[in-house]
């Protein structure tokens, strides 16, 4: 730096130099939006191939069951028809929702939500990824915990999480996701624990820092970038939230969201339900 530029800076007023700072504050939060964004659309970028296909199966569902419709001509076999194809086009619409409200979704706005039925949707954009790869999934939604989050960033957290279980399960595996509430702790969580190839301890403590990663790129390109964990982390914890990892090579790992419950609110108790990839 020149003798001149120097001068210039150390000369600054306070008034100056804190414009400096708040303008240089405003960069780093518009390139970490920008970051988180990108991210998203790199979760999108992985599920793409799953979801054409996805689609491809309710288009040949609607069109098998036209084709029925239109060559019996009897009241039951035409009902049944119209059901399926009302069945196909709810799906269809079900995942359009869920995906353009997720690509899009960049407030900052917090609202009370249903931890549950965050999940819910989630799962409705990644089911059948993890059918493709066969990825059994299980459920487990022991209460109904409400916490005020950004529904958006949240669920682009487990979307992460997810698609990086689904990637340490190269060939198959046990996808477990749970939702409770820890009354005593006061906090609703959610773990995602998969039965892949672990995390080695030596870089467990690392696995949260920026461009530290344990895998690389998959073939379409996605992961081994190591912000995804780096990002979830910084989101969690923007909620007042935990995020914990536990993980043994050679069995899998299981990550822990921990957010602060409404005060309220209740956790009303669910049921259980299991979801199996087909076979083929």
């Amino acid at each position: 730096m020149s003798s001149s530029g120097l001068e210039s800076s150390t000369s600054a007023t306070p008034e100056a130099l804190q414009h400096r700072v708040t303008e240089l504050q405003d960069e780093v939060a518009g390139l970490q939006q920008a970051l988180m964004q990108a991210q998203k659309l790199s979760s999108v970028g992985a599920l793409s191939s799953s979801i054409t296909h996805e689609f491809n199966n309710i288009l040949t569902t609607v069109i098998n069951y036209s084709k029925m419709g239109l060559r019996h001509k009897d009241v039951a076999t035409r009902e049944k028809a119209f059901d399926k194809i009302l069945s196909a086009g709810q799906r269809a619409a079900k995942i359009t929702t869920g995906m353009l409200s997720y690509a899009r979704s960049q407030s900052d706005r917090r609202e009370l939500v249903d931890l549950t039925e965050l999940v819910q949707g989630v799962l409705v954009l990644v089911e059948k990824d993890l059918q493709m790869h066969r990825v059994r999934l299980q459920t487990d939604y022991y209460s109904q915990p409400f916490a005020l989050i950004n529904a958006g960033q949240i669920q682009q957290v487990l979307m992460n999480l997810v698609i990086n279980a689904r990637q340490a399960m190269d060939g198959g595996g046990r996808l477990f996701i749970a939702v409770k509430t820890n009354e005593e702790a006061g906090f609703g969580e959610i773990s995602v624990r998969d039965t892949g190839a672990g995390i080695p301890a030596d870089k467990l403590p690392k696995i949260f820092e920026p461009f530290f990663s344990t895998k690389t790129a998959d073939e379409q390109g996605q992961g081994g970038t190591g912000l995804g964990l780096s990002l979830c982390r910084k989101i969690i914890e923007a909620h007042q939230g935990r995020i914990r990892v536990d993980s043994v090579v050679g069995k899998g790992t299981s990550f822990t969201l921990k957010f602060p419950l409404a005060e309220g609110q209740p956790s009303t108790s669910v049921a259980t339900k299991a979801t199996a990839a087909p076979a083929g």
